[in-house]
C-alpha cells in the first residue's frame, strides 16, 4: 500500500517567495492534489487570537436556545445563509441525515458589481454582536487565501497564473460554521447515523481551519480511511467536485467524512469552520481540453458551477 500524499505547505513561501519556491510549492500542490487531494498550510496569515475569537463566537451561536436560532433559519435559500437545524443535510447517497447543526455566511459584494443582485444577505446575528464582523474577516483572510491557491493550482495545470481570478471575484463561496452536537443517548441512534457521511465537497476548493476534535478521515486510493491530524492552527485544504470536472479527474475530489466519536466521548461538541470557496455561477466547468486525451476520456457533461450547485443540493437535501 502506497502512502498518501499529505504534505504540510508553507503557503507565505509562494506568496512571497522567489520564483523557484513558488514553483516548488505550485508543483507539491499539484502532486498532493493528484494523489490524495489534501494538504495542510502553514504561514497563512490567520493569527491564533483572530482563530480563537472565530471558535468563541462560532460556540457561542450554537449555544444560543434553539428557538434563538430558529430565527435565523430561511428554508427557502436551501441553508446558503443563516441558520440550518440537525436532520436537514444528507450526505449524498445516504439515507440518514448527518449529526449537525451550521450556520453559513455568503459573499458581501462591495465594490458595485451586478452579482451582487443574485446573493441574498448574510444573517447579523444581534445576539452576539462581534459574531458578523469576525466571520466577516475570517471570510475575507480564508477568500484571500484561496485565490493563491487557485493561482499555484493554474500553474500546474500550465494555464495562465490569473486563470480563475475573475471566475473567484465577488464568487459565491460559503463560510460555515458546524457544530457537530453532543449525541445524548447514542443506543437511540440509527445505526447508519454519522456527524457528516461519506461525500466529496461541491466547490472549487475547500479550506478547513483545525476543527476542535479529531474526526476527519479521508478515503485513499487503496480504499482506506486514513484520519486527517492537522494543528489547530493549519488549514486543511481538498479539491471539491467543480475542480475535479473542470480538470476531468486530473485533480481528484477525495472522498472524506466525519466519524462519531469513541463512545466515552460522544456526548461531547465537535466545531468545525470550512470555507467552501465557489466560482461565479456563470464559470464554465467544462473539462479542460488539455485534461482530455485517448487515456482520458472526457468524464463530465458540460455545464456551469450555478447549474452544479442546484443540482448537488438537490441531491443532499438542502433544496426541493
Amino acid at each position: 500500500m502506497s502512502t498518501p500524499y499529505i504534505p504540510c505547505l508553507d503557503l507565505g513561501s509562494y506568496i512571497n517567495g522567489t520564483e523557484a519556491e513558488r514553483k516548488k510549492f505550485s508543483d507539491e500542490l499539484g502532486r498532493a492534489f493528484n494523489d490524495s487531494g489534501f494538504v495542510t498550510i502553514t504561514n497563512h496569515g490567520l493569527s491564533q487570537e483572530l482563530i480563537d475569537k472565530l471558535y468563541e463566537n462560532i460556540k457561542a451561536a450554537f449555544a444560543l436556545p434553539v428557538e434563538t436560532k430558529r430565527k435565523y433559519e430561511k428554508p427557502e435559500l436551501a441553508g446558503q445563509r443563516g441558520y440550518t437545524s440537525a436532520g436537514k443535510e444528507t450526505a449524498k447517497g445516504a439515507k440518514t441525515p448527518d449529526l449537525k447543526e451550521f450556520w453559513q455566511i455568503g459573499q458581501e459584494v462591495t465594490d458595485g458589481d451586478p452579482v451582487k443582485n443574485e446573493y441574498p444577505d448574510n444573517e447579523v446575528l444581534t445576539e452576539l454582536p462581534e459574531f458578523n464582523p469576525v466571520t466577516s474577516e475570517i471570510y475575507k483572510k480564508l477568500e484571500e487565501n484561496g485565490t493563491h491557491l487557485l493561482r499555484a493550482i493554474a500553474t500546474y495545470l500550465e494555464l495562465p497564473i490569473n486563470y480563475f481570478d475573475k471566475h473567484v471575484h465577488n464568487g459565491n463561496s460559503i463560510l460555515r460554521g458546524i457544530h457537530y452536537f453532543p449525541i445524548e443517548n447514542p443506543e437511540l441512534i440509527p445505526d447508519d447515523a454519522v456527524r457528516a457521511g461519506a461525500h466529496e465537497d461541491i466547490n472549487l476548493i475547500t479550506l478547513l481551519i483545525g476543527a476542535s476534535a479529531d474526526g476527519l478521515e479521508v478515503l485513499t486510493r487503496s480504499n482506506e480511511w486514513l484520519p486527517i491530524k492537522a494543528h489547530h492552527t493549519d488549514i486543511v485544504v481538498n479539491v471539491g467536485d467543480m475542480l475535479q470536472r473542470l480538470t476531468n479527474n486530473k485533480l481528484k475530489s477525495t472522498t472524506h467524512r466525519v466519524v462519531n466519536p469513541p463512545r466515552e466521548l460522544m456526548k461531547t461538541s465537535r466545531f468545525s469552520v470550512p470555507f467552501f470557496l465557489h466560482p461565479r455561477s456563470d464559470m464554465d466547468l467544462t473539462s479542460l481540453p488539455s485534461t482530455i486525451d485517448a487515456e482520458h476520456p472526457k468524464a463530465y457533461s458540460d455545464m456551469t458551477a450555478g447549474e452544479y450547485l442546484d443540482e448537488r443540493l438537490r441531491e443532499i437535501g438542502l433544496k426541493k
